[in-house]
């Protein structure tokens, strides 16, 4: 029969495991050489580029149109949509009290221009009789002048009150002061209307159609290269791939504070009707730089929720320069800080790379 096999005690096999474990040399590790960080050079160029900035398509002139006394509507002779030119009758009114009030001052006028014939009449038979020595005396003939003089004083004001009543009485129309368009109209024939400031409702509105403003809030940093004269281009989402022009015609001078932008209008030649008042506009706002600035590409600034930074390159470490950004056009940013132009910056920036770390620069592909 065969022999079992010796069997070798568990202490004995964990005591060589040790013995061979302590018996091993580690191996020899690389030292970490610099982190290999892909760069761009700073450039300095001249910006030239649009920005895209919201905008109005205002009409130039707008106007609410009331009576300039109350009344009841008698006839509207114009509804929305309705074109009408300068000194069209719109709307007439009735109003009884204007009528009477003419009828009052024509009446006193009539009575003044008589009183007068009368008394001046008397006044020359009395200057005729005054010819003969003794025939009239002096003291009347000087009543009667005076009192044809008062006479003529009251005809003089009588025939104003008339002329001032009938022009009252064309306060009962209400005219087209511009061509343009009626855009609403609010009240119908036997409404009982007013002027402005009685509160009520404006009868018609009225715009001009065939000039524009185009108006646009422009940046403050934005707004020094714009001058009177200059052209702008836009668009309208209402015809899609069609571009509009306009020039530069007034600029408010100042900046609003509470929103930091400055109101800039172009009129606008809309005689073909195209464009609608009161349609939005995507106006292409030119900026130009006076001066060269600096640029890097878009991914070279980071953050690190405090501040924004470049990490420069230099003498191979890392180098984190503080900047503040400007416009992005063609691909680049503009960055101002303590940077010039040639300097080479980590093309994608991350605040991984701390700043005076070791860096191995590598050259854009």
């Amino acid at each position: 029969m065969n022999k079992a096999p010796a069997l070798v005690p568990v202490s004995q096999v964990l005591a060589c495991l040790a013995l061979a474990a302590c018996n091993q040399t580690p191996a020899p590790q690389a030292a970490a050489g610099p982190l290999s960080v892909e760069v761009a050079p700073v450039k300095s160029q001249l910006l030239s580029t649009r920005l895209a900035l919201p905008g109005q398509l205002l009409p130039f002139e707008s106007v609410d149109l009331y009576p300039k006394v109350p009344g009841f509507i008698e006839d509207i002779r114009v509804d929305r949509g309705s074109q009408v030119r300068k000194g069209d009758l719109l709307v007439r009114l009735s109003a009884p009290e204007v009528v009477a009030q003419q009828q009052q001052a024509a009446a006193g006028q009539t009575a003044a221009e008589a009183r007068l014939a009368s008394d001046r009449a008397t006044y020359d038979r009395l200057a005729n009789a005054a010819k003969t020595p003794g025939a009239v005396a002096q003291n009347d003939l000087n009543v009667a002048k005076q009192l044809a003089a008062s006479d003529a004083a009251q005809a003089e004001s009588a025939a104003k009150a008339a002329q001032a009543a009938k022009v009252m009485g064309t306060y009962l129309e209400v005219r087209a002061p511009f061509d343009g368009v009626i855009t609403t109209r609010n009240l119908h024939p036997g409404a009982l209307v007013g002027p402005a400031s009685s509160g009520g409702q404006p009868i018609l509105q009225l715009v001009t159609n065939r000039r524009l403003r185009l108006v646009v809030a422009v940046p403050e940093d934005n707004i020094q290269a714009a001058q009177a004269g200059q052209e702008l281009a836009f668009t309208v989402p209402s015809l899609p791939g069609q571009t509009f022009h306009g020039k530069i015609a007034r600029m408010a001078g100042a900046v609003d504070p509470r929103t930091r932008t400055q109101t800039i209008e172009a009129d606008l030649d809309n005689a073909d009707g195209r464009l609608t008042p009161g349609a939005f506009a995507t106006i292409q706002w030119p900026i130009q730089r006076s001066q060269p600035s600096l640029r890097v590409p878009p991914s070279a600034v980071a953050n690190d929720q405090e501040r924004n930074f470049v990490i420069r390159v230099e003498n191979g470490k890392a180098h984190w320069v503080d900047v503040k950004t400007g416009m992005t056009a063609d691909g680049t940013i503009e960055v101002f800080g303590a940077l010039k132009a040639g300097d080479q910056v980590v093309r994608r920036g991350t605040d991984g790379i701390k700043d005076g770390a070791p860096v191995q620069a590598v050259a854009a592909k």
